[in-house]
């Protein structure tokens, strides 16, 4: 909690400290696909589970289900296959809280420059080797601005199959588990702009970064 004076009025604001971060849109010149990350989010997952809850009985509602004939108590050996005692019905599947997100870190090694923590991320999740001057930064801006304030660099990385050294997923000893997903390069714009897919808004700020500044140069089709 912080406190402060806006225009002379006292406020006070719940806030979070935490870490600056990088993020990496990476795209793989050997079969033109973008690489991203997906992975558990139980933030993401604890909103969808709140958005499905049944929302409370209006008066007129509640009337009514209170005039309403009780439904008979089934035996719990006839209910096979339906939510046990204490488990919630609603509760969405584990799938609700996976997202689609770029290559990303924290920057927790002072020894470390932005870049050497970024090419650290990529190999670790993504499983790619790549030189810190291959790095190319795109721009940086603050993230959580309501919560934290922080600042998140993103850079963009070119690899290729000759780059590949591992299978990625993370570091499964911290508690990650990462999944590599590809988007080939014809469908990145229906893909960022798909609101069933769910997604950060680096991803589809960096595909769009992607099509105004790369696609030109190499001539090459995003689809839009």
């Amino acid at each position: 909690m912080c406190f402060f004076s806006q225009n002379g009025t006292k406020k006070s604001w719940d806030c979070m400290q935490t870490h600056d971060s990088v993020s990496v849109l990476i795209f793989n010149t050997t079969s033109h696909c973008f690489i991203l990350v997906k992975q558990f989010r139980p933030a993401v997952y604890m909103t969808e589970w709140e958005r499905s809850k049944p929302k409370p009985l209006q008066p007129a509602e509640e009337e009514s289900a209170e005039a309403a004939p009780a439904e008979p108590k089934v035996p719990e050996d006839d209910k096979a296959g339906e939510a046990s005692e204490g488990t919630s019905s609603h509760q969405p599947p584990a799938s609700a809280g996976v997202t689609y997100e770029l290559c990303a870190g924290l920057v927790d090694k002072p020894n470390l420059s932005l870049e050497e923590i970024a090419r650290q991320e990529v190999l670790e999740e993504c499983g790619y080797d790549v030189s810190v001057t291959k790095l190319r930064k795109i721009t940086s801006y603050r993230s959580g601005v309501g919560v934290t304030g922080s600042k998140q660099t993103m850079f963009y990385a070119e690899v290729s199959e000759e780059n590949r050294v591992g299978e990625g997923g993370g570091k499964p000893q911290e508690g990650e588990l990462i999944e590599v997903v590809k988007v080939p390069l014809h469908e990145a714009m229906t893909f960022a702009f798909d609101e069933s897919i769910p997604k950060t808004m680096g991803v589809i700020f960096s595909f769009i970064w992607f099509h105004s500044n790369m696609s030109p140069k190499y001539k090459i089709s995003t689809n839009v």
